[in-house]
C-alpha cells in the first residue's frame, strides 16, 4: 500500500483519487504534489474550515472527509499506472464497509475506471448497484498536471450539495 487509507463509518465525502502520485508517494501524504489544488480547495469550497497541509492528511476523518484511491499498488502520473493496478471490487468493498453520504473521485479518469464509464463526466454520476444508497460524484483533477483541463465549479457544486 503505497498511502494508508482514511476511512471510518459516519464520513460524509470520501475522495477516491486514481493512485499516489510521484511527489504523495515520494512524501507519504495525499495529494503532496506541487501545485496540486486538493488541500486549497478543500479549503475555499467550505469543506475544511481552514486550510490542510498535505501532511495533515489524517486530520480529514475528523471534518468529516476520508481518502484513498483506486490502485494502491502503484503510483505516479495516471498513463504510467498499470491497469492491473486498478482495483475496484477493493474500493467499492471499503467504502460499502464504511457508508459515506458521497464516494467522490478526484479524477474523471478514477471515476471512469471504477465506475466502467467511459464516458463518465464531472458532476453527479448514476447510481451503482455495487454502491447501494452511496452518493457517487466525479471531479476535475486537481493536480497540476491536469491544469488545461481544470475546473473549480463541479467542486463547488459538490460541497454545495453536501454541506449540512
Amino acid at each position: 500500500m503505497i498511502l494508508p487509507d482514511y476511512l471510518r463509518p459516519g464520513l460524509r465525502i470520501v475522495f477516491c483519487g486514481t493512485a499516489a502520485g510521484t511527489a504523495s508517494a515520494r512524501r507519504g501524504h495525499y495529494y503532496a504534489g506541487p501545485g496540486n489544488r486538493f488541500w486549497p480547495l478543500l479549503h475555499e469550497t467550505g469543506l475544511t474550515p481552514r486550510r490542510l497541509r498535505p501532511d495533515e492528511d489524517h486530520l480529514l476523518p475528523d471534518f468529516g472527509h476520508g481518502l484513498t484511491d483506486l490502485a494502491k499498488t502503484a503510483f505516479g502520473p495516471d498513463a504510467r499506472i498499470p491497469a492491473q493496478s486498478y482495483d475496484p471490487v477493493s474500493l467499492f468493498e471499503k467504502i460499502n464497509n464504511v457508508r459515506p453520504a458521497v464516494l467522490a473521485f478526484t479524477s474523471l479518469t478514477a471515476a471512469r475506471l471504477a465506475l466502467n464509464r467511459p464516458e463518465a463526466a464531472a458532476g453527479d454520476q448514476v447510481d451503482d448497484p455495487r454502491l447501494p444508497g452511496i452518493r457517487l460524484f466525479a471531479l476535475p483533477s486537481p493536480s497540476a498536471l491536469a491544469k488545461s483541463h481544470f475546473s473549480a465549479a463541479p467542486w463547488h457544486s459538490l460541497a454545495e450539495e453536501t454541506r449540512g
